[in-house]
């Protein structure tokens, strides 16, 4: 066995020793079905944290020659399979992880000649006879192997776009990056060698600079993981079950961890899932892996609208975003959605595939932002905050005139972008100014069941505040009156939909004069 080639099953091993170990060989049974086909060429990104090189180590520990894996895979998902053993441990396996090369090859410069050298020095071990003569090319060494024994190889890379991402700006790095690229994956003789390529990274493939070298990839990603979703993070179902076994409270696992979603599947960070498993600490563990060095100047980028979409999507709401404009460029942003795309695959953001809107996934995620938010010293939001900080005071003390007067103001000199047309507009607003409730409150619900209608927003305080903070019920209007909405909430019962909570309860009922151009509020407190 090598360090490349054919390097064995020890590294999938150790995932299989951990105290837990969450099984995803079912992604297997697609590798399988798609061998030696044309949708073998698979590239699947997804950010940091979310389980990359694991999923590379048990390609490689199931495909892989010189290594015995069945004692291995035979009592998980994969091992139910009617045809397991047919590919078990029956292929040369090539296995770089181009982030790890970085330092043995003493830098991005070096790391292609590295791999391609020690790549080919390997292959020759296995087979001498057909590189008998001097090579350089490992593309040439693959396509020689088929030619004279039949053979084809699985090529497994990890963290393949860190030349792309990381060396933005290398020119030199990055052209002789994407010729390798093109000259190993695309083409007619790739096709004769390749059984099965699998990519994975941050970034999907679609880039102007790489499309002509990769664009025979089938693609899965944060915007769309297709059947991949049950395999990038822990499905609802998994995180219910550790949480389980290891008597943690699922409720609060999802408010902190959930959010991540993937078509219709509800995905959790894996990385989290496990440390408050093994911790059972409620706190962001995302900081232990990634900084702010990325997301700062991403928001200080002064496109329209774009920090006032931050500041809407940190306070619970979604924003719209246009996806396709984004071409992997992590150096020229064209505008403001590039910016959000990026965040998606970052994992700083969700993404709707449904609606095509952007969010925040969890509090974890919301706790990260807020503070880069904070860091880059963006003086109009430390003023926001304690403007929502005194709305939030002003609702809790029942002074309706001051909370018109301060949503008032938070509209026209903070988030000015958001013209009223409509109670959804005057949603948008009324959730930007509620910023700073997420500090006690659960993020929003909108549209919430309740009694013989939906609430427009519901906030639930958190747990370790529900002694001292009201649940709040608010209803909005546009060109009627405050009072209407609050007969509204009491007509159709809303408060109904939080009977459970314990708590005091306001009602809060606000108001848009299209005429005026003012907002009223009325504050009530329900009765128990």
């Amino acid at each position: 066995m090598g360090m490349f080639v054919n390097s064995g099953n020890a590294a999938f091993q150790v995932a299989l020793n951990s105290e837990i170990y969450v099984d995803k060989t079912g992604l297997l049974n697609y590798t399988n079905h798609v061998m030696d086909t044309t949708s073998k060429f698979v590239c699947n990104s997804r950010p940091r944290r979310f389980g990359k090189s694991i999923t590379a180590d048990m390609l490689t520990a199931y495909y892989s020659k010189g290594c015995d894996s069945t004692e291995m895979f035979s009592n998980l998902e994969i091992g139910k399979s009617a045809d397991f053993r047919n590919y078990l441990n029956q292929y040369d396996v090539i296995h770089l992880d181009v982030q790890w090369c970085m330092e043995p090859a003493g830098g991005a410069e070096y790391v292609l000649r590295y791999m391609v050298e020690q790549t080919i020095r390997e292959l020759r071990e296995y087979y001498p006879k057909e590189l008998s003569e001097p090579i350089t090319s490992l593309p040439e060494a693959l396509s020689r192997i088929n030619t004279a024994t039949g053979k084809k190889f699985i090529v497994i890379m990890d963290e393949w776009d860190v030349l792309i991402r990381d060396e933005a700006t290398n020119k030199k790095v990055q052209e002789e990056y994407i010729n390798f690229l093109r000259g190993l994956f695309k083409g007619t003789e790739p096709t004769k060698y390749i059984q099965l390529a699998y990519l994975t990274g941050i970034l999907p493939i679609k880039k102007v600079k790489t499309q002509s070298a990769l664009n025979n990839f089938d693609e899965f990603t944060m915007l769309d993981a297709k059947i991949f979703a049950d395999y990038t993070g822990f499905t609802e179902s998994e995180v219910a079950g550790l949480c389980a076994k290891y008597h943690v409270d699922f409720d609060e696992v999802k408010r902190w961890y959930d959010g991540y979603l993937l078509k219709d599947t509800q995905v959790y960070n894996p990385k989290a899932v496990v440390e408050v498993m093994k911790w059972k600490q409620f706190q962001s563990y995302w900081s232990d892996t990634s900084s702010y060095e990325v997301v700062v100047p991403l928001i200080n980028m002064d496109f329209d609208h774009l920090k006032t979409d931050i500041i809407e999507m940190l306070s619970g709401a979604s924003v719209p975003v246009n996806i396709k404009s984004f071409q992997n460029d992590t150096i020229n942003f064209a505008n403001k959605d590039d910016v959000l795309t990026y965040l998606i695959h970052l994992g700083y953001l969700g993404y709707n595939q449904n609606d095509k809107t952007a969010f925040v996934p969890n509090e974890e995620i919301r706790q990260e932002l807020t503070a880069a938010v904070q860091s880059t010293k963006w003086d109009e939001f430390l003023a926001f905050q304690r403007e929502s900080g005194e709305l939030l005071d002003a609702t809790l003390d029942m002074e309706a005139d001051v909370v018109a007067e301060k949503m008032e103001k938070i509209h026209m000199e903070y988030v000015s972008s958001v013209q009223y047309h409509d109670e959804n507009s005057l949603s948008s607003v009324l959730t930007i100014a509620y910023l700073s409730a997420m500090k006690y409150y659960f993020k929003p619900i909108r549209e919430m069941p309740a009694g013989r209608g939906f609430a427009d927003f519901v906030f639930i305080p958190k747990p370790q505040y529900a002694e001292s903070y009201p649940a709040l019920v608010v209803e909005l209007k546009w060109n009627k009156a405050a009072k209407t909405a609050m007969q509204q909430i009491k007509d159709k019962k809303y408060p109904d939909s939080i009977a459970q909570f314990s708590g005091q309860i306001l009602l809060v009922a606000v108001n848009y004069d299209k005429k005026t151009k003012e907002h009223q509020c009325q504050i009530e407190m329900q009765s128990k």
